[in-house]
């Protein structure tokens, strides 16, 4: 164990690293997108993905991914999404998968009416190809993680580790930040989402990964760490990534992370017998001091802002009329285009373009069940439900998985606030269908059923 915890905070160390010189030399960051998938794959190929190591290098493309964005590395908004895809058809050629996943190839076909539509009612000084290929690129991108994905027997250590895979570019996200802005009480002058404390990029999309963020190091530091080093270390990437989430200003990454917490401790104590339920109790209470710990200190270097941030309140303390930034009117919008045309929808992509006509101005959707029943209509609703009901059914017979409800819960809240802009909810989604067991007999780790 000791040699673990050293390579583990040397990954730490190194992932810090990657943030000081990418900061220092921001070319770098395309060279770093460039290398990632070229080791990844060879990787892969070396071991023939005995190891389901496609997981592994996907989930660090989804912990890297905003990091990329924000810093000039990714070479498109489809990239890290494409890659993923990718990895998930090679890792399905090495290791095949289940027969019973088809129903989320039904999914695609679904999306394929409103694909249809576009190409042919698109106006002609619209972008047909990049309309579709930008909200239809997470749809996909989920569908082709979750068919891998479906049903694959992993123990619990190794679905940990894939969370850990993923975490560690998120510290090079945190970090980054705090170099971006040391400072967050020379930035913060109001209760919007703050783009300087964000790394110049959406507040909203680095919300998102840091609330990951938070779930990730929280289940390192309660389930994971195996000596008092590892516990100071995982404390304090949780403290750090906690509150580089919260001084964003943009609530949703942050609500979704910490209900993510709750979700697990829910579970935990659900499973446990008596003295487990002790333990979790004990763990929530240390978990609510550490709350207001960070809320206090994150309270003093906003001046007070961030709770009116959270009560919806203003710089003078009024309360906004709009609650969502906006997000009413466009989900208003969705559901009378829905309304108009419910059968076929106004095609992949045609919300933004019809949005513009309807409030004067684009605008993209956020919220990603409105978005498909605006522009898949009827088939969006069905494709809606398999996406919602699938995951429960396979827990009824999955109950080892211990971080089900934190992922399914992650994936809805996500799409709800930040639709599917970043391939984390598609990815953190089908880690949702994994058959994991506590203990797994050899040779069955790449199977599926």
């Amino acid at each position: 164990m000791k040699n673990i915890s050293l390579s583990y905070s040397k990954l730490v160390l190194i992932h810090a690293i990657i943030a000081l010189v990418i900061f220092a030399v921001p070319f770098l960051s395309k060279i770093y997108a460039l290398v990632i998938p070229v080791v990844g794959f060879s990787l892969i190929a070396k071991n023939k993905n005995k190891n389901n190591e496609v997981l592994y290098v996907a989930a660090y493309l989804v912990g890297v991914e905003v990091f990329l964005r924000m810093t000039g590395g990714n070479f498109n908004n489809e990239y890290i999404k494409v890659i993923v895809i990718f990895f998930m058809l090679v890792g399905m050629l090495y290791s095949n998968f289940s027969i019973n996943a088809f129903i989320y190839a039904f999914f695609l076909i679904l999306l394929i009416p409103g694909i249809y539509l576009t190409s042919t009612v698109a106006h002609f000084d619209t972008d047909i190809k990049k309309a579709i290929v930008f909200n239809v690129s997470g749809p996909v991108c989920l569908a082709i993680s979750a068919i891998y994905m479906f049903k694959r027997k992993m123990p619990f250590s190794d679905l940990q580790n894939i969370l850990v895979v993923m975490g560690l570019p998120i510290i090079t996200t945190a970090v980054y930040l705090f170099l971006y802005n040391p400072s967050v009480k020379e930035v913060v002058r109001n209760t919007q989402s703050n783009f300087e404390t964000s790394g110049g990029f959406g507040p909203n999309q680095v919300s998102t990964i840091l609330g990951l963020g938070m779930f990730i190091f929280f289940t390192q530091l309660v389930l994971f760490s195996k000596s008092k080093k590892e516990m100071l270390l995982n404390g304090f990437l949780l403290i750090f990534v906690s509150y580089r989430a919260i001084v964003t200003f943009s609530r949703g990454g942050v609500i979704t992370g910490a209900l993510m917490i709750v979700c697990l401790l829910f579970l935990m104590y659900s499973f446990s017998n008596v003295k487990g339920k002790t333990k979790v109790g004990l763990v929530l209470l240390l978990t609510g001091l550490a709350t207001v710990g960070i809320w206090t200190y994150t309270s003093l270097q906003t001046r007070g802002l961030i709770e009116k941030r959270y009560a919806n309140q203003d710089v003078r303390g009024r309360e906004k009329k709009d609650r969502l930034g906006g997000r009413e009117a466009i989900m208003g919008g969705d559901y009378k285009l829905f309304m108009d045309n419910p059968i076929m929808g106004v095609g992949a992509g045609m919300g933004k373009e019809l949005r513009k006509e309807n409030l004067g101005h684009e605008a993209a959707a956020h919220n990603e069940i409105t978005r498909l029943l605006a522009e898949h209509g009827l088939f969006g609703i069905f494709g809606l439900l398999i996406l919602l009901l699938t995951p429960l059914l396979l827990y009824i017979n999955n109950r080892q998985h211990l971080y089900f409800l934190s992922f399914y819960v992650f994936w809805l809240l996500t799409i709800n606030h930040a639709a599917m802009r970043i391939a984390a909810p598609a990815f953190v989604y089908a880690l949702a269908l994994l058959s994991v067991q506590v203990k797994l007999p050899e040779k069955a780790e790449n199977s599926v059923d």
